[in-house]
């Protein structure tokens, strides 16, 4: 486990706890009885709004299927990063613009995860582009933020294409340049 990218997540988790105390809305979320996790605080009919919170988990998630299926070595950081917590996706700003990073809401939702992950180093494989694994989307259609699976830079990256920008060095260092936000607009 990546102990910086822990301690970059706690960090952001709690200051998104503390921004959420200004605007509640932030910690609410529909409630789906057909998609359970123990984020939710409580249980409500579907289409209820209630109150949730990210939940932290112990240990690295088992991505060894995913590395099999790829016959790739997933990088560190993005094992430690979708392994520390169970969550809605998290609102943050940049001096760039708006981002929601992904994080598994449940079990199920990390097997999609995995799926989804399958798919996208697929598509860059046939393209013949750097293998990349994507941790965020921005605010802008098709653009989305990934980890450079070799070298760990979080990489500014336009679906389908090449990255061309790389963001900050470590995908620790980009959550801590990060503040919550309550809104994408």
């Amino acid at each position: 486990m990546s102990k910086k990218i822990i301690v970059a997540l706690d960090e952001f988790v709690q200051k998104y706890k503390d921004v959420a105390k200004q605007n509640p809305e932030m910690l609410r979320v529909e409630y789906d009885s057909d998609w359970p996790s123990e984020c939710y605080n409580q249980s409500g009919n579907t289409g209820d709004k209630v109150n949730w919170q990210p939940i932290k988990r112990s240990g690295d998630s088992n991505f060894s299927d995913l590395e099999t299926a790829l016959e790739m070595k997933i990088h560190q950081d993005v094992i430690s990063y979708y392994s520390a917590y169970w969550s809605d996706n998290l609102n943050a700003k940049t001096d760039k613009g708006y981002l929601q990073l992904l994080q598994p809401w449940n079990p199920d939702d990390f097997e999609r995860l995995q799926q989804n992950l399958i798919g996208h180093i697929l598509m860059k494989r046939r393209l013949k582009q750097p293998e990349t694994l994507f941790v965020a989307l921005t605010d802008e259609d098709d653009f989305i933020l990934t980890v450079n699976n070799s070298s760990g830079e979080v990489m500014l990256e336009q679906v389908g294409l090449e990255p061309k920008e790389v963001v900050a060095p470590s995908l620790a260092v980009f959550i801590q340049s990060l503040q919550p936000s309550f809104s994408q607009d």
